[in-house]
């Protein structure tokens, strides 16, 4: 875990490079073991765009991507809570994805980060076009990011789809089948969750607003558990799609 020193250091940088919320970034890096400038730039291909280091807080993707790191609502009971929308909590949330994605793929940067984006390492994800006509898929275009922020690129393969023997056809079929699996391990996840007894309420038999916020949270946090178990075991289905 970082000093405050080191951690105001963190912050320090980012902020000078125009990251917004370089403290809450910083702080949800440390904690997870994520390179604060990766997180910074996962955030900036979210919510920032082509050349731009800073995310915003905003809600997109149609109105399924909530906050700073665009946690859908189709996917994570989070994003359903009012948290979503502190980038805090929101980098948090975000950090313990990616740092649980990086730890079943073995370290490998471009994978975790395509299966951030979409649920499988071997996805390219999303293309985006950059001002210098570069159309890069998902993680090649946070990779960008993250060099302008300082990073240094990670050696890693960046055309997992066309390694020696494996055919195209192949990693669709895979994906296809890691979105299954990740499905059924989602339904378990929030089955598992829902069995948590509701909080308890000293004002009557009616919830209010926070107590429902407080549940979801304490569901939410239930949910993490099991799925670090599951990535710390043989389970290692992704079930962290955005």
């Amino acid at each position: 875990m970082q000093s405050i020193h080191e951690l105001a250091g963190s912050a320090g940088e980012l902020a000078r490079v125009g990251v917004a919320f370089a403290g809450d970034i910083a702080r949800a890096g440390a904690r997870h073991g994520v390179d604060p400038r990766l997180l910074a730039a996962v955030a900036a291909q979210e919510t920032g765009g082509p050349g731009s280091n800073c995310g915003r807080n905003i809600v997109g993707d149609g109105g399924h991507g909530r906050g700073l790191f665009q946690i859908d609502d189709r996917w994570h009971s989070f994003a359903r809570t009012s948290g979503a929308m502190d980038p805090a909590q929101n980098a948090e949330y975000a950090a313990s994805m990616i740092s649980g994605l990086l730890k079943r793929f073995g370290g490998n940067v471009h994978k975790a980060l395509s299966a951030y984006n979409a649920g499988c390492g071997d996805a390219t994800g999303t293309v985006t076009t950059w001002a210098d006509g570069s159309r890069l898929g998902y993680a090649d275009s946070v990779l960008r990011h993250y060099g302008e922020l300082g990073g240094k690129t990670p050696a890693v393969s960046r055309n997992p789809s066309n390694a020696p023997g494996k055919e195209p056809g192949n990693i669709v079929q895979e994906c296809i089948a890691e979105r299954m699996i990740e499905c059924a391990q989602m339904n378990q996840l929030q089955t598992l969750a829902l069995q948590m007894p509701p909080p308890e309420n000293n004002e009557g038999t009616h919830s209010s607003t926070s107590g429902l916020d407080a549940r979801a949270q304490r569901r939410d946090d239930k949910a993490m558990q099991i799925l670090e178990s599951m990535i710390g075991g043989d389970q290692t289905a992704d079930v962290n799609v955005k």
